[in-house]
């Protein structure tokens, strides 16, 4: 059995159905079930072998741990503009300390997600390094909740025999269709430019980046769950290890892709950046990928434009889910 956590969202249901395409079908899914499970889209036509509400998982894996093989910990609280640091505190630090402690006492190997956020403005810069991890600054507090269980991690004397944290960047993808605000730009970019034929990008507010000139590490969801199946397999490197492409890319040629995807003249307008999340907005974030590739990951990352155009093409226009 593989456990997947956050199950029913976007990267976890996606790495579901990338673990179904791989003949991996005894897929434990945790997730909150506390509404139901049949009415599920990013769930629908998966192979799933049991649901287990979050808060039941603890002690069934109590339980079921000999039958499980692998840990994919990717379920969270991931609204950036969530200001409600226990409810962070309790979801995402707390409850990962829960299953890492699980993990070392029944020696199952274990991913979990991290997140770019906690690299804050980029002041110490966007190196994988476990000396640089404790200097890091988030900039919201769910950047925090992550740093925190990061440096926690670390500090660790007992350990699961194989673990690996991974900073994922700004990842976009099919599945993301119920994450509405803090869904990624090229679904905003779609929704927008399909409605009214333009696009509507942050102002800067940062003499350093021209208007749309703000830039971020943008990933194909797809290369995320390339990594997290290398990373299963190769069980020998525990590390935190970044999760991006390695090239940052500007918010104007991600709108660029998406009007080219859809066939549509460009016309971009900017606006200005909200004030709740102005001071703590990223101008630039662009991932490390040395370490990963010092460990033997040798696939190809997808170029922005032919993330954006799959995406667009063969999931967005019709609704499609992976």
């Amino acid at each position: 059995m593989i456990v997947v956590t956050g199950a029913s969202g976007f990267i976890g249901s996606c790495l579901i159905a990338r673990l179904n395409a791989d003949n991996f079908n005894y897929i434990i899914a945790v997730d909150d079930f506390s509404s139901g499970i049949n009415d599920i889209p990013n769930l629908k036509n998966k192979k799933v072998q049991e649901f287990v509400d979050r808060k039941n998982f603890i002690s069934w894996l109590g339980v079921n741990y000999e039958l499980v093989e692998f840990i994919f910990h990717l379920g969270a609280r991931t609204d950036t503009t969530e200001f409600n640091f226990e409810l962070l505190k309790e979801l995402n630090t707390e409850y990962s300390k829960k299953i890492w402690k699980a993990c070392c006492e029944f020696q199952i190997p274990l991913v979990y997600a991290s997140s770019a956020a906690t690299y804050g403005d980029g002041a110490f810069g966007y190196e994988d390094d476990h000396y640089i991890i404790p200097k890091l600054q988030p900039l919201n507090p769910y950047g925090v909740s992550k740093q925190d269980f990061d440096v926690w991690a670390l500090d660790q004397v007992e350990k699961p025999f194989f673990w690996a944290g991974l900073k994922f960047f700004n990842v976009y993808g099919p599945n993301e269709y119920h994450k509405n605000r803090m869904a990624s730009v090229i679904l905003h970019a779609f929704n927008q430019i399909r409605q009214t034929g333009s696009m509507k990008l942050f102002r800067s507010h940062n003499p350093d980046f021209k208007d749309g000139g703000q830039m971020r590490d943008f990933i194909y969801v797809k290369d995320i769950l390339n990594i997290c199946i290398f990373l299963m397999h190769d069980r020998k490197n525990s590390a935190i290890y970044n999760a991006g492409t390695g090239q940052a890319r500007t918010f104007v040629d991600l709108a660029k892709a998406t009007f080219k995807a859809l066939g549509i003249p460009e016309n971009i307008q900017f606006v200005d950046t909200p004030e709740d999340i102005r001071d703590k907005y990223q101008y630039f974030t662009e991932a490390k990928m040395d370490k990963l590739r010092l460990i033997g990951y040798k696939q190809e990352f997808t170029s922005l434009e032919k993330g954006v155009e799959d995406y667009v093409r063969n999931y967005l226009v019709e609704k499609r889910y992976l």
